[in-house]
């Protein structure tokens, strides 16, 4: 009897399509449309697709925003992906940290074309940063802000508060995950 109702679970699965997500269902219509000879609406489509590729990546780069110390709340910004527009792309994440007294803004900026000139500045005292490592990430401390820059990708920026609150937070990161994430 086991093996029957087995049976009939495998048949079932095998017969019943697997349940498509959105961003395939995007790529798939856009190349039904491409193949239809639609080519405003393949374009559309792959649009779509794009936008909510990025939108995963978003919210894959968030999960390593780090959890708010004690006394403090975090709020995780959904507002990114217009200002990387204008940066030539890539992928932003960025949460607010606040205990009703302070508070200061953690962000993450990678795999932008920005991210990767920004490598030089970072630490060069001869721009008035000073250097700071954290763990075998390099940053730098400028007029109260932190910038460090994590597997020459992601980039790393605090404002807000002052320089020891933002740094014992930074600390928290997953700074390997970090730089290796989407990959």
């Amino acid at each position: 009897m086991k093996r029957l109702y087995a049976a009939t679970a495998a048949l079932a699965l095998s017969i019943t399509p697997l349940a498509a997500d959105e961003i395939s269902d995007a790529i798939e219509n856009a190349l039904q449309a491409y193949q239809d000879g639609d080519n405003a609406y393949a374009l559309e489509e792959l649009k779509f697709a794009q936008q909510l590729l990025a939108a995963l990546k978003r919210d894959e780069l968030s999960q390593f925003l780090p959890e708010a110390p004690d006394g403090w709340t975090r709020e995780i910004s959904d507002d990114m992906a217009a200002g990387l527009a204008m940066i030539g792309g890539g992928s932003g994440a960025e949460a607010e940290y606040d205990n009703g007294s302070e508070n200061f803004t953690i962000t993450f900026i990678a795999d932008s074309p920005m991210v990767m000139s920004m490598g030089a500045m970072i630490g060069n005292p001869a721009l008035g940063g000073k250097p700071i490592r954290v763990g075998r990430a390099k940053f730098a401390e400028q007029d109260g802000d932190l910038m460090g820059l994590v597997a020459n990708r992601v980039l790393v920026q605090a404002s807000g508060a002052d320089t020891e609150t933002m740094l014992e937070v930074i600390k928290t990161i997953d700074m390997k995950g970090l730089g290796s994430f989407g990959q």
